[in-house]
């Protein structure tokens, strides 16, 4: 049941709803009544600024960070005999690196759930791409580091979040796969997954986008010459 408990943990972890709690107690707002109606970090910047949305931003990253450690903390208890799943051990104790990893997926994929389905929010969130991104920095902090880049030049040079948001999920599989010549089932699914996310979670913005009514935020402003 340890495992299992651990799954529910990080659902409830990434149900926490940063924009709305932001909103409600500092500036008396529910978050979900203007602009794009979404509890997301992207929302907050455009209502409220840069501050708040800032840290709205960093808390949502967290949610995805903290939930892929919990597989460390697993991975701790096993050692004592507390996994009662059928996953693999070393011989030291401790889960294998494969079983390890599926976990790291395992519980990020459930913050990001609860990001996008919140308990605590009536199940209606935000669109997960800092908390996915939370769980890349655990994951693979190169990979996150090359995929912030896509998404900040996106940003910077289109003034879209949400193109941002759409190449730098896109890029995830090839930068995981070609750049670092990943192997593991559980890390090449995800990547996959993290992709076709972006795009059904980023749909009403596409159409926007191609309707010419996306409004632009950008993130870092350029440079004045």
């Amino acid at each position: 049941m340890l495992e299992i408990t651990f799954v529910l943990i990080a659902y409830v972890l990434g149900s926490v709803p940063n924009a709305i709690w932001v909103g409600k107690s500092f500036y008396g707002i529910d978050v979900r009544e203007y602009g794009s109606g979404n509890s997301g970090a992207t929302n907050v910047f455009r209502l409220l600024g840069k501050g708040p949305g800032s840290i709205v931003l960093v808390l949502d990253i967290l949610k995805g960070y903290l939930a892929v450690r919990l597989a460390d903390v697993v991975d701790f208890l096993s050692r004592d005999g507390f996994s009662d799943l059928a996953l693999s051990h070393t011989d030291i104790g401790g889960l294998a690196e494969g079983d390890h990893k599926l976990l790291m997926v395992l519980f990020g994929t459930m913050a990001v759930i609860g990001h996008l389905i919140p308990v605590f929010a009536k199940f209606k969130g935000g669109k997960g791409v800092a908390t996915l991104f939370g769980m890349l920095i655990a994951l693979n902090p190169a990979v996150a580091g090359l995929a912030l880049a896509v998404f900040l030049v996106a940003n910077i040079i289109t003034g879209y979040v949400s193109i941002g948001s759409l190449l730098a999920g896109l890029s995830i599989p090839f930068l995981f796969i070609r750049v670092f010549g990943e192997t593991h089932l559980s890390i090449l699914i995800f990547s996959f997954l993290v992709a076709g996310l972006v795009l059904v979670t980023h749909r009403k913005n596409i159409k926007r986008l191609i309707a010419g009514e996306e409004a632009k935020t950008r993130i870092v402003m350029k440079q004045k010459k």
